[in-house]
């Protein structure tokens, strides 16, 4: 059943009239109506209320195999996006996983960040400042789910994933070692399904398997895919305020010396098939085109399920090594049955085999 709200976690804060501004504020939980266009202080709902209604819509029936119950995508959104943007991208998220056969619920994370290109320094900076929000209060809840306080509660079994866009890439890392640093945290043995970056805006080094930075996050983490795109021109322009040195990996993808966990996908030769004009989109299209493509949006629904091998994943075409994304496919006609049991016929005489 579709939902019937779209829930956020927004860390801005909010002017003299409740609407929410680019600045770092407060942590609020939201829960907007679908008739909405964007949301405002009116949509906040107490924590427990929104952990407890996020959890219902996520929850389904327990997979036999894996006793998993649903799952929940965190999206996390770049610089340079306004409220009514961010509010399109989680519902069109929604409703492209759902179209293919994704059950889970998309939760949008909300940080402040200016609709204007200039505020890219500041954003980024805003950015790593609400990186500890996503740990206090997306990630705390993945935790307190897992190992509930109560003796008698019993833990919750949806996987959690992330999906990082451009800088929010930048803010999903910074989470990560900032939760490294919590003792108590630290100490709990949680852990995240899959983590996604689309655009992702950090430095194509800062993923390799010496990177201090990124490993809190690969620890913690059972698989992430780099979707990356020789055409992304918003990240030649990152290149550019990062003086030319740091190509980033949304636009060139993974470093070499990866742990076995981490995985790219090729946008480009996808990428210079599509038609902006008969494309769904918002924002600059050649750095935000994921989020509405159908072929992409399958792609991320078979990694976020994790039932098929990510090398024989349908919508790509391994070249040598390199993981390709590719149309016209689909899933597996008989995926659906894959999971029937049952038991050895009877034969003749009484015996079984």
């Amino acid at each position: 059943m579709p939902a019937r709200n779209t829930f956020l976690i927004c860390t801005r804060d909010v002017d003299k009239d409740g609407a929410f501004v680019a600045e770092p504020g407060d942590t609020r939980f939201l829960q907007v109506p679908l008739a909405r266009r964007e949301y405002s202080s009116a949509d906040v709902v107490p924590k427990d209320a929104w952990q407890k209604k996020v959890i219902a819509a996520a929850d389904g029936e327990e997979d036999e195999i894996t006793g998993s119950t649903g799952d929940i995508l965190f999206f996390v959104h770049g610089y340079n996006n306004d409220v009514e943007t961010i509010l399109w991208r989680t519902r069109t998220l929604q409703e492209s996983l759902s179209a293919q056969g994704w059950k889970g619920l998309v939760v949008g994370f909300d940080w402040p960040s200016d609709n204007s290109t200039l505020n890219y320094l500041e954003d980024r900076y805003d950015a790593s400042q609400v990186a500890q929000r996503l740990v206090d209060d997306a990630l705390q809840i993945v935790v307190d789910a897992q190992f509930p306080v109560d003796p008698k509660a019993r833990p919750c079994t949806i996987n959690v994933h992330l999906l990082g866009h451009s800088t929010g890439a930048f803010v999903i890392m910074e989470a990560f070692s900032n939760a490294a640093k919590k003792g108590a945290l630290f100490k709990k043995s949680w852990r995240i399904g899959q983590v996604v970056f689309i655009g992702g805006d950090v430095s194509r080094a800062s993923l390799s398997s010496s990177s201090d930075w990124a490993a809190p996050m690969y620890d913690r983490i059972f698989r992430l895919t780099n979707y990356s795109n020789r055409f992304d021109k918003v990240l030649g322009v990152s290149n550019m305020k990062h003086l030319g040195v740091a190509p980033r990996a949304g636009r060139v993808g993974l470093p070499e010396g990866l742990p076995e966990k981490a995985v790219n996908v090729d946008c480009s030769e996808y990428f210079q098939t599509k038609n902006p004009k008969e494309s769904v989109f918002t924002g600059t299209f050649n750095h935000s085109w994921h989020i509405g493509d159908p072929v992409f949006a399958l792609d991320l629904v078979l990694t976020l399920e994790g039932e098929i091998d990510r090398q024989a994943i349908p919508t790509r075409r391994n070249d040598q090594g390199h993981l390709i994304l590719i149309a016209g496919r689909s899933r597996p006609e008989f995926q659906g049955g894959w999971d029937e049991n049952r038991p050895a016929p009877i034969v003749p005489g009484g015996s079984a085999r």
